[in-house]
């Protein structure tokens, strides 16, 4: 694909064209110039492209010019694995609609008041982006008509199939008779991911974009080695002597997630977390604050990370290795977006963490430099001591 094809030669409308200006998008990423055209003529289209490519955009900018805004029908509709997703989907649709008259956007989603979202749905929204599950809890109130959809898109695809919703899917993909295409977004494309493909999708156009090509997120990657019991205060100075201001930190854990930030916070950063165990409503003006960019610090486990959006983090720091090769790509993937240079960190407390990360670096073909940090707060490479020789023992 070449990259000096800008937004205005897919032929997007200038309402579009101005709300992409406005929130300083000059260039197509890989997927969106790919895909946005394919859409544009309502063709089935198939994705897989890793996390950070801008796969939103180039489902959502396609939807929203299909739509008619004289009519109160449900056009468009995005499913969505997690709630955290389809809150950050909704606002970035929203963020599109700038200049464009009587286009609404309703996001429903489990865990949450569902009084609230049939208020929404009676305002006539054209796009719904949805959890499987909830959508349906709508559908069966007949608080919602999937009769006039025209667009369909499964986002994460891959994610929401494995969570279990497949049976979900099927059920509201079958009862939207009138669909005009089907949209599958995956970063990786499971057997279940073709499944629904072969069973809906009519000659889908295939586009794989490859983590190797330009958009993959321009990210350094360090590690820093420490006792189990000195973690918590090296991640505390790395983020002080570094001069962070915007930080996203990953547990494995809910109760380490709480640990730390109740830690961090006794320490006088200006710090958060969101975990499970966290109640939705709280989860969510967490984020909101983030996203504001009126928190500095946010500590979340792997469930809360998929679903978080924000285009200018510093920093993103690993405090457990993750268990996936897939996890880490995700946790990474927050830093470097939207074209700016980003940077990870690992920190190490032991063997098997130390074990975990090569294995990663080697899976994902990354490089990973180890460093020491300072009693000064300054940096320097770790220099690998060359292995002693054993002793001879002489009996």
């Amino acid at each position: 694909m070449e990259n000096n094809i800008t937004f205005a030669d897919l032929g997007l409308s200038q309402a579009m064209l101005k709300a992409l200006e406005k929130k300083g998008y000059g260039w197509p990423t890989t997927i969106q110039q790919q895909a946005i055209p394919h859409f544009m003529q309502w063709k089935d289209v198939i994705a897989k492209a890793p996390t950070g490519t801008g796969k939103t955009f180039a489902f959502g900018i396609p939807m929203i010019e299909h739509i008619d805004p004289e009519s109160g029908d449900v056009q468009g509709l995005i499913l969505a694995p997690t709630r955290e997703l389809a809150i950050q989907i909704g606002d970035e649709l929203r963020s599109l609609l700038t200049y464009f008259q009587n286009i609404r956007v309703a996001v429903l989603y489990g865990g949450a008041g569902i009084g609230g979202q049939i208020k929404q749905l009676e305002k006539k929204p054209q796009i719904v982006v949805a959890t499987p599950g909830r959508l349906m809890d709508h559908y069966n109130r007949k608080t919602i008509r999937l009769d006039k959809i025209q667009t369909v898109v499964l986002d994460e695809a891959d994610r929401m199939l494995d969570m279990g919703f497949f049976k979900d899917v099927t059920r509201i993909i079958d009862k939207i008779k009138n669909r005009k295409n089907l949209g599958l977004f995956s970063a990786t494309i499971s057997q279940e991911v073709m499944t629904v493909s072969w069973m809906y999708q009519r000659d889908e156009v295939e586009i794989t974009v490859e983590p190797k090509q330009e958009d993959k997120p321009d990210i350094e990657q360090f590690c820093l080695t420490c006792t189990p019991l000195e973690k918590a205060e090296t991640t505390l100075r790395l983020i002080k002597t570094q001069g962070f201001d915007r930080v996203m930190i990953f547990c494995n854990t809910k109760h380490m997630c709480q640990r730390l930030s109740d830690d961090f916070q006794r320490a006088g950063l200006d710090c958060d977390c969101i975990h499970g165990d966290i109640r939705q409503s709280q989860r969510e003006k967490t984020m909101q604050r983030y996203r504001d960019g009126k928190l500095a610090i946010l500590i979340a486990t792997d469930v809360a990370s998929r679903g978080i959006d924000v285009d200018d983090v510093d920093c993103v720091i690993n405090y457990d290795v993750p268990d996936e090769n897939e996890y880490y790509v995700h946790r990474i993937g927050r830093t470097g977006r939207a074209k700016r240079k980003g940077v990870a960190w690992s920190i190490i407390g032991n063997f098997p963490e130390k074990a975990k990360l090569d294995e990663i670096a080697k899976y994902s073909n990354y490089t990973v430099k180890a460093m020491v940090l300072n009693p000064d707060g300054t940096l320097s490479e770790e220099m690998v001591k060359a292995p002693t020789p054993p002793k001879r023992r002489f009996r």
